[in-house]
């Protein structure tokens, strides 16, 4: 779809862009679940008489594995259900531009996969939201879609 269609579509059927502070606020849920399930998934892994650095250490050797679990998370929501629970919790959700529906797996995945990307180089993709008039981040652009508002 071009942007006039989009424009188009949106007037139709009432859609409206999420605000950054939604988008913030779901971003800061989705984070707290996803500690809290390598917290599950891996509490057993540390030694209970580990030191400060031995702990350090494990957790630093873990970190691809939080890396593969936001993928994952991020992904397999935005494709089933075109929202995280955060953006669930925000009455928000992610449409593809193509069709305006959920993201197909591919484009969720390749969203997942920049939005680490993003989130490596001090947020710039997050900000670059700021400063572009339908809020796209870096990892919108590349996976055609766009956060609104669900009512």
């Amino acid at each position: 779809m071009t942007d006039e269609q989009i424009i188009e579509r949106f007037e139709q059927e009432e859609i409206t862009l999420a605000t950054i502070k939604r988008r913030v606020w779901a971003y800061s849920i989705d984070e707290i679940l996803i500690s809290v399930l390598f917290m599950i998934i891996f509490f057993g892994k540390i030694p209970q008489d580990a030191s400060y650095e031995q702990t350090l250490n494990l957790l630093n050797s873990l970190f691809s594995y939080v890396i593969l679990l936001k993928i994952i998370y991020q992904t397999f929501f935005v494709w089933y259900y075109g929202a995280t629970p955060g953006k669930m919790l925000m009455k928000i959700r992610v449409i593809s531009t193509i069709d305006l529906e959920n993201p197909a797996m591919i484009y969720a995945l390749n969203r997942a996969i920049v939005r680490i990307i993003s989130e490596t180089f001090f947020y710039i993709g997050f900000l670059w939201a700021l400063t572009n008039p339908k809020k796209e981040t870096w990892h919108d652009k590349v996976a055609k879609t766009l956060v609104v508002n669900v009512y």
